[in-house]
Protein backbone atom coordinates (compact mmCIF):
# COMPACT_ATOMS: atom_id res chain seq x y z
CA UNK A 1 0.00 0.00 0.00
CA UNK A 2 1.20 3.54 -1.07
CA UNK A 3 2.08 5.56 2.35
CA UNK A 4 -0.60 8.33 2.48
CA UNK A 5 -0.94 12.43 4.26
CA UNK A 6 -4.17 11.00 5.79
CA UNK A 7 -4.83 14.88 6.11
CA UNK A 8 -4.79 15.76 2.88
CA UNK A 9 -5.22 12.58 1.27
CA UNK A 10 -2.08 12.96 -1.07
CA UNK A 11 0.81 10.47 -1.47
CA UNK A 12 3.59 10.89 0.22
CA UNK A 13 7.08 10.73 -0.99
CA UNK A 14 10.41 10.17 1.17
CA UNK A 15 13.43 12.26 1.06
CA UNK A 16 16.46 10.64 1.91
CA UNK A 17 19.37 13.30 2.92
CA UNK A 18 22.99 13.21 3.35
CA UNK A 19 24.39 15.59 5.95
CA UNK A 20 28.28 16.85 5.13
CA UNK A 21 28.78 18.83 2.34
CA UNK A 22 24.94 19.06 1.50
CA UNK A 23 22.52 20.29 4.29
CA UNK A 24 25.93 22.10 5.96
CA UNK A 25 28.95 24.17 4.25
CA UNK A 26 32.34 24.97 6.06
CA UNK A 27 32.15 21.30 7.86
CA UNK A 28 35.85 21.10 5.43
CA UNK A 29 37.65 23.94 7.57
CA UNK A 30 36.74 22.37 10.78
CA UNK A 31 37.78 19.02 9.85
CA UNK A 32 41.35 20.76 8.93
CA UNK A 33 41.55 22.65 12.08
CA UNK A 34 40.71 19.39 14.17
CA UNK A 35 42.87 18.09 12.19
CA UNK A 36 45.94 19.86 13.16
CA UNK A 37 45.17 20.10 16.30
CA UNK A 38 45.46 16.79 17.17
CA UNK A 39 48.59 16.19 14.63
CA UNK A 40 50.08 18.76 17.15
CA UNK A 41 48.85 17.01 20.26
CA UNK A 42 51.13 13.92 18.35
CA UNK A 43 54.17 15.78 17.70
CA UNK A 44 53.56 16.14 14.36
CA UNK A 45 55.12 18.78 12.36
CA UNK A 46 53.41 18.34 9.22
CA UNK A 47 49.64 20.36 9.03
CA UNK A 48 47.26 20.20 6.44
CA UNK A 49 46.03 23.49 4.63
CA UNK A 50 42.40 24.65 3.67
CA UNK A 51 43.05 23.62 -0.13
CA UNK A 52 44.22 20.00 1.37
CA UNK A 53 40.70 19.73 2.79
CA UNK A 54 38.44 21.31 0.05
CA UNK A 55 40.35 18.20 -2.07
CA UNK A 56 40.12 15.74 0.39
CA UNK A 57 36.59 16.37 1.31
CA UNK A 58 34.43 13.62 1.51
CA UNK A 59 36.87 10.55 1.40
CA UNK A 60 37.23 9.28 5.77
CA UNK A 61 39.04 10.76 8.33
CA UNK A 62 41.81 8.34 8.61
CA UNK A 63 42.38 8.81 4.43
CA UNK A 64 43.05 12.69 5.44
CA UNK A 65 46.28 10.93 7.27
CA UNK A 66 47.14 8.83 5.18
CA UNK A 67 47.17 11.37 2.19
CA UNK A 68 49.04 13.89 5.00
CA UNK A 69 51.67 10.87 6.53
CA UNK A 70 52.11 8.29 3.89
CA UNK A 71 54.86 6.51 5.92
CA UNK A 72 53.26 5.92 9.04
CA UNK A 73 50.89 2.74 9.29
CA UNK A 74 46.84 2.37 9.30
CA UNK A 75 46.71 1.83 12.81
CA UNK A 76 48.25 5.43 13.99
CA UNK A 77 45.51 6.76 10.94
CA UNK A 78 43.17 5.33 13.10
CA UNK A 79 44.43 6.40 16.14
CA UNK A 80 44.71 10.18 14.98
CA UNK A 81 41.29 9.97 13.59
CA UNK A 82 39.78 8.22 16.86
CA UNK A 83 41.52 11.86 18.38
CA UNK A 84 39.72 14.06 16.06
CA UNK A 85 36.75 12.40 17.38
CA UNK A 86 37.29 12.91 20.24
CA UNK A 87 38.54 16.06 20.26
CA UNK A 88 35.38 17.48 17.94
CA UNK A 89 33.01 16.35 20.91
CA UNK A 90 35.27 17.67 23.75
CA UNK A 91 35.36 21.01 22.07
CA UNK A 92 32.87 21.87 19.71
CA UNK A 93 33.65 24.99 19.08
CA UNK A 94 35.92 24.13 16.55
CA UNK A 95 33.13 23.10 14.64
CA UNK A 96 31.07 26.27 15.43
CA UNK A 97 33.63 28.55 14.01
CA UNK A 98 32.88 27.29 10.44
CA UNK A 99 29.58 25.06 10.17
CA UNK A 100 26.49 26.64 8.74
CA UNK A 101 23.30 25.76 7.24
CA UNK A 102 23.37 25.37 3.22
CA UNK A 103 21.67 28.73 2.07
CA UNK A 104 18.20 27.78 1.58
CA UNK A 105 18.18 24.83 3.28
CA UNK A 106 14.98 25.63 5.26
CA UNK A 107 13.03 26.88 3.07
CA UNK A 108 13.71 23.68 1.23
CA UNK A 109 13.29 21.40 4.31
CA UNK A 110 9.72 23.39 5.20
CA UNK A 111 8.19 22.73 2.26
CA UNK A 112 9.12 19.52 2.49
CA UNK A 113 7.77 18.77 6.17
CA UNK A 114 4.79 19.80 4.72
CA UNK A 115 3.26 17.16 2.66
CA UNK A 116 6.08 14.40 3.10
CA UNK A 117 8.59 12.71 4.89
CA UNK A 118 12.47 13.03 4.85
CA UNK A 119 15.32 11.34 7.09
CA UNK A 120 19.47 12.00 7.07
CA UNK A 121 21.46 9.37 7.16
CA UNK A 122 24.96 10.31 7.89
CA UNK A 123 28.46 9.31 7.52
CA UNK A 124 29.50 9.72 10.84
CA UNK A 125 29.11 8.67 14.85
CA UNK A 126 25.95 8.93 16.39
CA UNK A 127 26.92 11.39 19.74
CA UNK A 128 28.69 13.76 16.63
CA UNK A 129 25.39 13.59 14.36
CA UNK A 130 22.99 14.74 17.50
CA UNK A 131 25.75 17.49 17.97
CA UNK A 132 25.48 18.68 14.63
CA UNK A 133 21.92 18.86 14.11
CA UNK A 134 22.14 20.79 17.37
CA UNK A 135 24.35 23.28 15.86
CA UNK A 136 22.71 23.55 12.66
CA UNK A 137 19.18 24.18 14.20
CA UNK A 138 18.10 21.19 12.02
CA UNK A 139 16.55 18.76 15.00
CA UNK A 140 13.53 19.58 14.22
CA UNK A 141 13.27 18.49 11.10
CA UNK A 142 15.01 15.02 11.60
CA UNK A 143 13.75 13.84 15.33
CA UNK A 144 15.26 10.55 16.73
CA UNK A 145 13.70 7.66 13.76
CA UNK A 146 14.87 10.24 11.37
CA UNK A 147 18.29 10.75 12.38
CA UNK A 148 20.98 7.92 11.38
CA UNK A 149 24.73 7.99 11.87
CA UNK A 150 26.72 5.40 9.88
CA UNK A 151 30.02 5.09 11.27
CA UNK A 152 31.87 4.23 7.95
CA UNK A 153 35.28 5.54 9.49
CA UNK A 154 36.73 2.31 9.38
CA UNK A 155 38.15 -0.91 7.03
CA UNK A 156 35.69 -3.15 8.06
CA UNK A 157 31.99 -1.80 7.96
CA UNK A 158 29.74 -3.67 9.48
CA UNK A 159 26.50 -1.34 8.90
CA UNK A 160 26.11 1.13 5.28
CA UNK A 161 23.92 3.84 4.42
CA UNK A 162 22.33 1.04 2.03
CA UNK A 163 21.45 -1.08 4.94
CA UNK A 164 19.94 1.58 7.01
CA UNK A 165 17.78 2.56 3.66
CA UNK A 166 16.93 -0.71 3.01
CA UNK A 167 16.11 -0.95 6.61
CA UNK A 168 14.28 1.96 7.40
CA UNK A 169 11.95 1.62 4.23
CA UNK A 170 11.02 -2.68 5.30
CA UNK A 171 9.31 -0.44 8.39
CA UNK A 172 7.02 1.58 6.24
CA UNK A 173 4.35 1.26 3.35
CA UNK A 174 5.20 2.05 0.20
CA UNK A 175 6.03 5.63 -0.65
CA UNK A 176 4.89 7.68 -3.80
CA UNK A 177 8.58 8.48 -4.21
CA UNK A 178 12.19 8.21 -3.43
CA UNK A 179 14.32 11.45 -3.37
CA UNK A 180 17.83 11.10 -2.83
CA UNK A 181 19.93 14.31 -2.14
CA UNK A 182 23.61 13.74 -1.44
CA UNK A 183 27.47 14.45 -2.69
CA UNK A 184 28.93 11.49 -3.21
CA UNK A 185 28.75 8.03 -5.43
CA UNK A 186 27.75 6.05 -2.22
CA UNK A 187 24.50 8.59 -1.92
CA UNK A 188 23.67 7.82 -5.49
CA UNK A 189 24.18 4.27 -4.95
CA UNK A 190 20.82 4.30 -2.38
CA UNK A 191 18.76 4.22 -5.38
CA UNK A 192 20.10 0.62 -5.61
CA UNK A 193 17.84 -0.57 -2.88
CA UNK A 194 15.27 2.34 -3.17
CA UNK A 195 14.75 3.43 -6.43
CA UNK A 196 13.27 6.58 -7.09
CA UNK A 197 15.33 9.83 -8.20
CA UNK A 198 19.01 11.03 -7.23
CA UNK A 199 19.97 14.58 -7.36
CA UNK A 200 23.75 15.15 -6.87
CA UNK A 201 25.03 18.11 -5.11
CA UNK A 202 27.93 20.28 -4.37
CA UNK A 203 28.61 23.59 -2.74
CA UNK A 204 29.92 26.58 -5.07
CA UNK A 205 33.67 25.97 -5.36
CA UNK A 206 33.62 22.22 -4.83
CA UNK A 207 33.98 19.84 -7.79
CA UNK A 208 30.37 18.03 -8.47
CA UNK A 209 31.72 14.02 -8.03
CA UNK A 210 32.31 11.84 -11.69
CA UNK A 211 29.27 9.42 -10.78
CA UNK A 212 25.67 8.74 -12.33
CA UNK A 213 22.66 11.28 -10.93
CA UNK A 214 19.68 12.18 -12.20
CA UNK A 215 20.34 15.55 -11.64
CA UNK A 216 23.53 17.44 -10.65
CA UNK A 217 22.86 20.74 -8.53
CA UNK A 218 24.93 23.86 -6.77
CA UNK A 219 21.60 24.97 -5.38
CA UNK A 220 19.79 22.87 -2.37
CA UNK A 221 16.23 25.02 -3.92
CA UNK A 222 16.40 22.66 -7.08
CA UNK A 223 14.89 19.57 -5.14
CA UNK A 224 11.50 21.48 -4.78
CA UNK A 225 10.64 20.56 -8.01
CA UNK A 226 10.00 16.77 -6.79
CA UNK A 227 8.01 18.36 -3.86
Amino acid sequence: MTLRDHGKGQLVKLFVWDLHGVLEQGNDRAVVDISNEVLSTFGYESRFTYEDGRLLYGKKWYEYFAFLLPEEAHQRHLELQDACFILSEERPELQYRWMTPTPHVRTVLDAIAARHQQIVISNTRPGTLDMFLKLLDLTDYFVPGRAFAVDQHVLDVKTTKLDVLAGYLAGQSRFEEVVIVGDSASDMRLAEVAGGVTFLFAHPGFALRNCPADFKIRDLRQVLHRV
